[in-house]
């Protein structure tokens, strides 16, 4: 069998029915990505593939970078000042290597769709292929914009601070017709209270917003103005990272007292002053949610920037997270969400963790709180270190054993790559195949109007209706 060929995970003849007479043809919504809007509107052809593949600086595909120091490249191929066509030698090296993980099957995925390469991306093959997607790289088809809509993408979702001036949405809204791109608020500056700058993020905040914060009853006041200025640019979701979270009660005047304390930077707060900032802030943040008809995103339980000499070197997002393992964080979310509930306060929402152990608590946690909408509360898709076929499987079966998967909003990107997208194919190949397995063993009537509608549903429709979108 050969690599990639048309039927590709896909083990049955209900699998191969359900995909290409009903998956593969749906467009995508990508609500959740690390796209620059910038880079979106500027539209400007990337020089090579290295630069729009690998990396661009410091920016570019850490899960990549991962596996490259795995296999021994020296980190002036990966993330440094290397030269390009080396890094590219380099990357098909370690993918030579990568049978079993993911990456191998993505990168020759987005070759296949993107640049119709059809060989294996190889040492021996680099050549031709540098040459060949280089050539492409440089034509009016491949900026940026020509390839979301290249790869059927109708709305696209950034993920943006409250304090952005959203200038490059405004603009894009202004100009761009084959595709929407909307903000998504992220307010992990605001969030990460005891990170040292608070006080100077606060000042950047209330310039935003036109609030001067001093206190809690300031800082509501600017949130609230942000999530107006955010919908009127289209925005309908919000994202909180919570690497590690627990709840803890606290009066406003105390979270007042707690936002003082935190500006002054000799201050050092307490687990219990940074919990119970967090919570009031959350509870805020459910609130708006809530009014705005906005859906809240939390993704949970991650060990960021394990290895402190390469996040002093390097900074964020370069590779050297790893899967969180706060073992209380689902209970200690769930007392947040339980609040939210008595004060009538529960967005529709969406609840994500790297630590698979944590899906089943999760799943059956957000079931005690449903109602008011299809679906208020869901479990999200396999976030990150899971988006692999087992994770994909496994958390498809969860939500269909212990929720209405039929509801499900499906798959994301989570990308900071243009060329990220045959992810959704590659999700939705396994939805299908998991899908046809259940036809075999007739758990599921071979019903393929019936089974169709539904794959359909979890591949474009529910998210374009669970997220209140616009045509």
């Amino acid at each position: 069998m050969s690599l990639l060929n048309e039927d590709f995970l896909l083990t049955s003849v209900a699998a191969r029915k359900l995909y290409h007479s009903y998956a593969e043809k749906m467009p995508i919504i990508d609500y959740h990505c690390h796209l620059n809007p910038k880079d979106i509107y500027e539209n400007k052809n990337y020089p090579n593939l290295t630069r729009i593949w690998l990396s661009d600086g410091l920016l570019g595909d850490h899960y990549k970078w991962r596996l490259e120091r795995a296999n021994g490249i020296p980190e002036k191929l990966i993330t440094g000042d290397g030269d390009e066509y080396e890094k590219l030698l380099a990357w098909a090296k370690t993918i030579e290597k990568a049978i079993g993980n993911p990456l191998y099957e993505w990168t020759n995925l987005e070759l296949k769709r993107f640049f119709g390469i059809n060989e294996p991306f190889t040492v021996k093959n680099a050549p031709r292929i540098w040459k060949q997607a280089n050539e492409l790289l440089a034509t009016e088809e491949f900026k940026p914009r020509n390839l979301i809509k290249k790869a059927n993408v109708k709305i696209l979702c950034t993920t943006d601070d409250p304090a952005s001036d959203l200038h490059y949405h405004e603009l894009l809204a202004k100009e761009e017709k084959n595709f929407k791109v909307f903000p998504a608020m992220r307010p992990d500056h605001l969030l990460n209270i005891n990170q040292g700058n608070y006080g100077k993020y606060l000042s950047e905040l209330s310039v935003a917003s036109g609030v001067t914060i001093s206190d809690f009853g300031t800082l509501k006041e600017a949130v609230e103005k942000r999530i107006i200025f955010f919908k009127k640019l289209g925005g309908r979701l919000s994202d909180h990272g919570l690497n590690s979270y627990h709840y803890e009660e606290l009066s406003d005047e105390k979270v007042s007292e707690i936002i003082s304390k935190a500006c002054n930077v000799n201050s050092k707060l307490s687990e219990m002053e940074i919990a119970g900032y967090q919570t009031a802030l959350l509870k805020l943040l459910m609130k708006l949610n809530k009014k705005y008809e906005w859906t809240m995103q939390f993704h949970i339980n991650v060990k960021r920037n394990v290895n402190k000499e390469m996040f002093r070197r390097l900074g964020p997002d370069t590779g050297f997270d790893s899967v969180g393992s706060q073992a209380d964080i689902v209970g200690e979310l769930i007392k947040l969400i339980n609040a939210g509930f008595e004060d009538n306060a529960i967005p529709q929402t969406i609840l994500y963790s790297t630590n698979p152990n944590d899906w089943m608590a999760l799943a059956t946690g957000m079931q005690n709180f449903q109602g008011e909408s299809i679906q208020r509360l869901q479990l999200g898709c396999a976030w990150w270190f899971n988006d692999t076929r087992e994770g994909m499987r496994s958390q498809l079966n969860i939500m269909a054993q212990q929720s209405l998967l039929a509801n499900f909003v499906g798959m994301l990107t989570d990308s900071r790559s243009f060329l990220s997208y045959p992810r959704h194919e590659y999700f939705r190949r396994v939805l299908c195949d998991l899908i046809g397995e259940w036809v075999d063993r007739g758990q599921v009537e071979e019903n393929y109007d019936y089974l169709g509608k539904i794959v359909e549903s979890i591949s474009y429709n529910n998210a374009h209706n669970y997220f209140c979108f616009s045509d």
